[in-house]
Formats: structure tokens, sequence, C-alpha cells
């Protein structure tokens, strides 16, 4: 007789099999999460982190979130967030701008009101503390196919000598057709320029005086009243202004080219603030002559600073006027005349020059003001710089002087193609100024193509990176969760602990006073590989803790009871118990970043001397101001070890525009 399992068995046996097709299934799942609780453990240990260094969230309340698209650390060591309208029409529609300044001490936000669109402004420290941001956003883009008016720039003419005209927002301009165009911004127009002429007969009298005038003109966007091909029109002409009289119909113009349906750009302002620190409140300045979107603004060594490129108020790349603000004057005057993509990074070297390293973002011809060099701005002239790897992946690069700064050393990292290229490059190069004949020279590559790439400066003279993405704004998942260090001295990258945040387009990182790493920000195109879901805007803000802060625990290097700013000849002296233990000291310039461009920060070497007590340490700094451009810096301490002290603020005090050429 055959053997039959009783029933019980078969039971057990088919609940066993059961269990085994389970647990088949879920094997995958099940080493996942055992990979990622030991992941988590691993990094969570002391020696992981004394080698790689750690990550930790911040906890920011529901009403303090904000679309970070700059970040600066002010000199009361917190860190003003702008968002402006965020890249939000909505936002813009209704008027809400955003600021928040974050305390990374007691971890507190606090809303500070804001006047203007500074979403994509410029922004630098000026020598008091202050923060000047300048420019702004006027205008959304409309793009191909969104356009459902007619519209382009208008060029306003005022033939009066006598006064100068402002049109309101909704001022109409008439074709000589009929067709209407109604303005979208304010515009004032100068008043004429008059100019007297004297001559004089052959026999040497005098004629009478002829007096010649020149119109003023200023540019406004426009756009068609009503919706039809009507309002279409690629020849010149000129428009009247709809309800002046008299001589002000006839002394005022427009005159426009190309009025079309074609992609409208973004649209710049001409508004300019100065950042209050300890009022911490914007505080209005005189305006720019032309309006800034996406520009660069560099602080110069006697202290003024140079705004340069950004789309104008018709949403053209600025040709070329570059302007200089003067923070004794709070006013602007011409600067001189050089061509840049928006967003270009640019650098004050010794000399006074500036380093372009063609680094930039956003906007402007692939084949027009591309290639690195270094602007003479006394002769406006203008050298080029050979050598570079993919220079034709210079957009969203990252550039940086290395430290310290007197080496003159400048680095560039990654980058991609112009505009919605899904190139990336992984190529670092490196120009050393203080060569007779300086070019780039290729430096060790980063793991991969990388775009959006986050560098920061940091007080034991290495450079931390985190972040970007293979491709452009994190297209199909290609944030890149890696950090690494690079180290100047041995040319060489090293592995960092990994970020949890991704951080693409409109992100930051800077450096704190205690010595870590804040990071802001990212605007993805979508948010899954397959980019099918439209991106949301990152508004968590994570911070690196470095290697060495792990490795020193509470035994930190300090500075105790000093002055508040160098003396005349770039000395200060501190009281300090660790003068025995302090190898190092540094002067490090507080960040203003955007879009992967932070001109401000610059890490300058100290001479050190110690008192023959061993109470006291004195600190020497370059007289140099286009080494130690005028403002306020952390001065932070290392020891043998590379473990920093938390900063000291320290002002350097800026000599007149006349003392620094």
């Amino acid at each position: 007789m055959a053997y039959r399992p009783s029933k019980k068995f078969k039971k057990t046996l088919l609940g066993s099999g059961a269990v085994l097709v389970l647990a088949a299934l879920n094997a995958p799942a099940a080493v996942s999460f055992a990979s990622e609780r030991y992941h988590a453990y691993k990094i969570a240990q002391p020696d992981y982190q004394k080698k790689y260094g750690s990550w930790t969230g911040v906890s920011v309340p529901d009403g303090a979130r904000v679309n970070a698209i700059h970040a600066a650390l002010l000199r009361t060591g917190k860190v003003l967030l702008i968002a402006g309208s965020g890249n939000n029409q909505k936002n813009f529609d209704a008027g809400t701008f955003d600021t928040v300044l974050w305390d990374p001490v007691k971890n507190t936000f606090k809303k500070i009101p804001t006047p203007e669109d500074f979403f994509c402004a410029g922004h630098s420290q000026l020598p008091d503390g202050r923060l000047l941001v300048a420019g702004g956003t006027a205008r959304y883009e409309v793009l191909d196919g969104g356009v459902k008016k007619a519209g382009g720039g208008m060029r306003v003419k005022n033939e009066s000598p006598d006064k100068a005209v402002t049109l309101k927002k909704g001022t109409r301009f008439r074709s000589p057709s009929g067709v209407e165009y109604v303005t979208t911004t304010d515009v004032t127009v100068p008043k004429a320029k008059r100019e007297f002429e004297i001559s004089y007969f052959k026999t040497g009298q005098m004629k009478p005086w002829k007096t010649k005038v020149t119109a003023a003109e200023a540019r406004v966007f426009v756009e068609a009243v009503e919706e039809g091909p009507q309002a279409l029109t690629t020849e010149a002409a000129q428009y009247e202004v709809v309800g002046l009289k008299g001589e002000d119909a006839d002394n005022v113009y427009g005159l426009a080219q190309k009025l079309t349906t074609e992609k409208q750009d973004f649209q710049g302002i001409k508004s300019a603030y100065e950042f209050d620190p300890k009022a911490e409140k914007y505080v209005p300045v005189a305006p720019m002559k032309d309006a800034r979107w996406y520009p660069t603004l560099v602080g110069l060594q006697d202290g003024r600073v140079l705004a340069v490129s950004g789309l104008n108020d018709v949403g053209d790349v600025v040709p070329g006027d570059n302007e200089i603000y003067d923070p004794a004057t709070k006013k602007w005057t011409k600067g001189p005349f050089r061509y840049f993509p928006t967003y270009p990074s640019l650098f004050l070297t010794k000399g006074g020059q500036l380093l372009y390293t063609g680094s930039n973002a956003g906007y402007g011809p692939a084949d027009k003001g591309r290639a690195p060099g270094l602007w003479d701005l006394k002769s406006n002239t203008f050298t080029k710089l050979p050598g570079l790897t993919d220079p034709d992946q210079l957009e969203t690069s990252a550039s940086l002087i290395l430290p310290p700064a007197q080496d003159q050393k400048v680095m560039v990292l990654g980058g991609g193609g112009v505009g919605e290229s899904a190139k990336s490059t992984a190529r670092t190069a490196i120009v050393d100024l203080g060569q007779e004949t300086p070019s780039f020279k290729d430096g060790p590559p980063l793991p991969q193509g990388t775009r959006y790439l986050s560098s920061v400066l940091l007080p034991d003279d290495t450079v931390f990176t985190t972040g970007g993405s293979r491709d452009y704004r994190g297209r199909s998942g290609s944030d890149i969760l890696k950090a690494q260090f690079y180290d100047p001295a041995a040319n060489a990258f090293a592995e960092a602990a990994e970020p949890t945040v991704g951080r693409n387009y409109h992100s930051e990182a800077l450096l704190l006073p205690d010595g870590r790493v804040a990071t802001f920000g990212s605007d993805p195109l979508f948010d899954d590989k397959d980019n099918t879901k439209l991106g949301t805007f990152e508004q968590r803000i994570e911070v690196f803790t470095p290697p060495y802060l792990h490795r020193a625990g509470a035994n930190r290097p300090s500075l105790g009871k000093g002055p508040e700013a160098l003396d005349e000849n770039g000395r200060a002296t501190f009281t300090t118990p660790d003068a025995g233990r302090i190898a190092k000291a540094r002067l490090m310039r507080p960040s203003a970043v955007t879009h992967t461009t932070d001109v401000e920060q610059r890490s300058i070497a100290l001479g050190l001397t110690r008192s023959a007590d061993g109470r006291t340490v004195t600190v020497d700094a370059p007289e140099d101001p286009s080494l130690v451009p005028p403002g306020w810096y952390m001065l932070f301490v290392t020891d043998r070890d590379g473990i920093p002290s938390e900063a000291t603020w320290i002002q350097v005090k800026g000599k007149p525009a006349a003392e620094t050429g």
C-alpha cells in the first residue's frame, strides 16, 4: 500500500512552502532593508565620522520654509536666505516675496519683509558688513507657444531738453495703423541733451548761437492690448504715446523694430538695496542704470562693487554696459564696457585685475563671452587664458580661488553644455596666475560629469565639494549624492560622507562660523527618473560636519579677547590658552552664493607670532587690498592636526580709492 501523508502533514507542508515562496519573493526587499540598516549603522560610527564626516538635517518650521535662491553669511553669523518670488510665478503675480534669516546657533528663523522680487538678483559683501543686493525679476518668461500677445522692446525717445518724462506702467503706445501696445513697467526718459555751438564768419565776427538737441532714450517692454496677428510686426515704426498732448506729444514717442509672439525671456529690475545685518532689514539705495536679472556683483579692492551682465528690462543680455556701486555715496557710476554671459564668475586677483574663469549660468549665445581670461579694468583689456579642457562645458560649473589666496591659483570644477544641454564634464582645471604666461592645467577629475557642484573653502585649507547633477536641472533622476574633499597640496580628491538631499539648479552651500557647511535649495525639472512628474523645490536644509570636528570633540583651539578690526598694519593680538598648539591662522571671507556662483569666498594665510609668555598670539594680514578686500572676515586658527577654532569676526578696513588705485 502506497504511503499517503496525513491531512495535518499536508497543511504543514503547504504552509512551509508558502513561507519559502514568500521569503523568496521578499528577499530583495529584505536585503535592501538590511543594507540600509547597516549603512545607517556604519555612518554613525565615530571612526567613520572621523574619516568622512557626517550629515544632519535641520528642523525648519513650516512657516519658515523658503525656496532658497540665494544664501549669504552675515557678520552676525546668521544666514540670509533670499527667495524673492522663488521661481514661482504665482508668487510673482501676487507680489509675495520672501526672505528668511536663519540663526544656525539657536536654529531660529525670522521672516524679513522683502520690498522687491530679488529672485535671481546679484549680491556682494560691503566693507561695513552690509550686503548689497541688486537686480531681480520684473517679468517671468513666456515660452514659445505660450505667448498670446505680440510684444517686444520699445525705445522711448524724449526730445525735450527741459524736462524728463516718466511713463507709468500701463501707458499705451499706438502704431501708425492704430494698433495699441501697453508698457509692463514704469519707464523714465531723461531730458534731451542740449548743446550750444559757436562759430565765426570769415571776417572773424562771431555767429549767433546755434543749438543742437539730441534726444534722450530709455527702453521698456510693451505687449499688444489685444491678441491677434494685427499686432505682429518686424518693420521699424514710430509709435505715439496715447494721452499726451501738445509739445509733450511731439517730444515723446516710441520706436520699435520687432513685436512678435516669439519666446519672451525673463526681465530684470534696476532696484538696489543694502541689507543691514544689525537692523535686519533692507535699506533702499540708488537704482542701477540698467535693469539686471542674473547679474554678478564682485567687490573691488577699494570696497566698491562692480555689477556685470544680466538680462535687462526687455529680456536681452546686457550688451556690456557694466556699472560700479560706491558704498560711500550709495550711487552707481559707469564701469568699463565688456560683454559676459549671465552670472559670470569673476574673481579679484592680486594687482586688481579680475579673472573670468568662464564659469557662468543661464543666458547668452554659445559663441560669445565664454572664453576665460584676465580683465584689466583700468585699460579695459582682456587677455584670454588657454589650456582649458571641455571649454564648451563651462555653464553651471563651479570655480573658486584655492587656499591660500596668496598662491593665486584658481580652480574650475565640472560644468555642462550651454542651455538645456545634457552634456556634463568631470573635468577640473587649475590656473596659476603667478606664472609668467598662465594657462589652465587639468586637475584630478571628479567621479563623474557634474553640473551645479557646490564647492566650499574649509579652514584647514581643503575644499569641500558636494551635490550637483549629471544632467540639466537633475533631469532623469541624475542628482549626485556624493561629496569629496580636494586637497590643493596633494592635488587629489578624497571621499566624504554622502549627503541625503539632492542638490542641483538653485542650490547653495556655504561655510558656517563653527566650521560646518550648510546646504540649501534645489530646483529640479522633474521629481522622477522618467521625467513625468513636475519637480518640487527642495526646502530642506542639511548641514555637513567635517571630520576635523569629529576628531576634535570638545578640544578645539580658541581665541579670547581681541580687537574687532585689524590695525593699520594689518595686525591683531588675541589672548588664548592655546598659543602653544596653534599652528595656522586664516582670514575667510563670508560667502554670498547663488547658481553655483560664489565670487566672495576666499581664504588668506596670516602670519602668526606668539608672545614670550605664551598667553597671546598676533596675526598679521597682507596689506594688499587686492588680496584682502575690505570687509568683515571670519578668523580661524587651527592646530597641528588641522582642527579649527570657531570663527572670530574681525573687520579689515578699506583705504580710499585714490590710495588703492
